[in-house]
């Protein structure tokens, strides 16, 4: 079953020097907070802030070559986590055909926020993470860890 998340925010793990992207169940207390890079972070957070670039970025490209073709993005899933590592499928259909393209999260939710596409996580994912170190880390967050992303 899939359980429709948005995202929460992005955080700076001092500890791991990664960020946190943080999603959050629309219809609940599901967290899923996934590590990763600057690069991947940044263009989340230009996605968020709704930021034009002078000229697209990688995100903006995909973006434009989605909406050129005249396809579209039905979804976005996080569908499995292995040895830490969490994957994901985007959803892009013609009308007629679906097909299900492999991603890294932070790329899918990065290309899924500049064309409003809805964000899903696989609920086995959810309960196969415990929101404990989530919260863990929370708990021991100084004012200082929330500096800007970019």
């Amino acid at each position: 079953m899939l359980v429709q998340m948005k995202v929460e925010g992005l955080l700076f793990d001092p500890r791991s020097s990664m960020y946190i992207l943080l999603l959050k169940g629309i219809d609940g207390n599901d967290t899923l907070p996934i590590w990763i890079g600057k690069p991947e972070a940044d263009s989340i957070a230009l996605a968020l802030g709704r930021v034009a670039t002078p000229r697209p970025l990688t995100h903006d490209l995909i973006k434009n070559i989605i909406t050129g073709l005249k396809i579209k993005v039905t979804r976005i899933v996080v569908t499995e986590i292995f040895d830490n590592t969490y994957y994901a499928l985007i959803y892009l259909t013609d009308g007629k055909k679906e097909v299900p393209i492999d991603s890294r999260p932070s790329d899918a939710v990065a290309v899924a926020l500049r064309i409003n596409a809805p964000i899903f996580v696989e609920d086995r994912i959810l309960e196969k993470r415990s929101s404990d170190e989530l919260e863990e880390w929370l708990k021991n967050l100084k004012p200082e860890d929330f500096g800007n992303v970019m």
